[in-house]
């Protein structure tokens, strides 16, 4: 069976390498960002303890960045030059071209006994699965199938799931679709953002990767299928998911401004101009209004309240109302927005803001208008 740890119980995880043989597990890395090169720090702190040698790194190719627009080192290829590991950044597997072959035969030069993988960004085709002898695990910031694809940790926030976690996959054709080795959870606090559940789940991450090094062959051996019918397909993100529809609810609008904090960041229009809401307090379901979607309701101290759509709750109570009794006013959801930024402007507390002019109760929060 699938091995289901909590965070707790990482402190219990054996320690000792049961591999038989003495000879050192050769291991080629593929990852890109930040999330995996802390998976990639902790194999490099643990080579000796684990009996491993990476013997390889391979990343994306560097890419523009910055307002300078200078060519930048992935952090998993920063790493790897810290530590005078051989870097590989090929565009291409694809064995229809002739540098996707190169790639190919240059992996197979390293003599991999199993490459470990953490959002690489580059499609691994089957003649690139099949090279390493113990083929290649996936570090997945998800329990599998939950979410599957580019983007489970904000698709997590997003669906207000309690809990999330890593899955250690044995990596096939599919799209996250392979036998499952470890899985660990940890829970989705009240006030996560995508920004501190990635930092969560990479440092997770890391400790999985190692504990299924400590004994490969077992595992692998305890691997255990997806249940495809719980799969769940998490897009990657778009710019324009973050602009906060205002007939929602509140719930559905605060899991929007965590899901998608740091990027794209979640935003609404005043008079016009962008205006950036990075953080608001947990939805107060007592806190009803009447007023219209997206009317600033009072700009306070400690925070902005802005009228949104019906809760879930309220919608199915409005249901049960009989037909023939004719509803009073009905009550909609508010939002407490503690923090924002005005286009041009730095972010502002909602103190700062309340000292300020810029937004008065009455106010209007809309969709662009373009």
């Amino acid at each position: 069976m699938t091995t289901i740890a909590s965070a707790s119980d990482l402190s219990m995880l054996p320690t000792t390498n049961n591999r038989s043989s003495n000879r050192r597990l050769r291991v080629v890395f593929a990852g890109t960002p930040e999330f995996a090169a802390v998976s990639l720090k902790a194999l490099i702190n643990q080579q000796e303890a684990l009996n491993i040698d990476i013997v390889a790194v391979y990343t994306q190719p560097d890419r523009k960045a910055g307002r300078g627009q200078k060519l930048s080192a992935s952090a998993v290829k920063q790493v790897a030059l810290a530590h005078d590991i051989a870097v590989e950044q090929p565009l291409t597997f694809k064995k229809s071209s002739s540098e996707g072959m190169a790639a190919r035969q240059t992996l197979r030069s390293y003599q991999p006994d199993v490459m470990i993988v953490a959002a690489y960004g580059l499609i691994l085709p089957i003649g690139v699965l099949t090279t390493p002898t113990y083929g290649c695990l996936n570090i997945h910031a998800s329990l599998l199938p939950r979410w599957r694809g580019a983007a489970p940790i904000h698709r997590a926030l997003l669906a207000g799931d309690s809990e999330t976690g890593i899955t250690i996959m044995q990596m096939d054709k599919g799209l996250d679709t392979g036998d499952m080795l470890y899985k660990v959870s940890a829970p989705i606090e009240a006030n996560d953002t995508a920004a501190s559940l990635h930092d969560k789940m990479a440092e997770l991450g890391a400790t999985a990767i190692v504990t299924v090094l400590k004994d490969l062959a077992h595992y692998q051996a305890q691997a255990v299928p997806q249940d495809d019918s719980q799969a769940n397909y998490a897009e990657k993100l778009v710019k324009t998911e973050g602009e906060i529809d205002w007939t929602q609810s509140a719930t559905e609008i605060e899991r929007q401004i965590r899901g998608l904090t740091p990027w794209p960041g979640a935003y609404t229009f005043l008079a016009g101009q962008r205006v950036k809401i990075l953080a608001s307090l947990p939805v107060n379901p007592s806190q009803q209004t009447n007023q219209p979607a997206g009317t600033v309701i009072s700009v306070g101290r400690k925070a902005i309240l802005v009228a949104c759509g019906k809760d879930a709750d309220t919608k199915q109570a409005d249901t049960k109302l009989d037909s023939k009794v004719e509803s009073l006013e009905p009550s909609a959801s508010t939002l407490a927005i503690t923090e924002l930024q005005f286009a041009g402007g730095k972010p502002m507390t909602a103190e700062q803001i309340c000292h300020g002019n810029q937004l008065n109760d009455g106010d209007q929060f809309t969709t662009d208008s373009k």
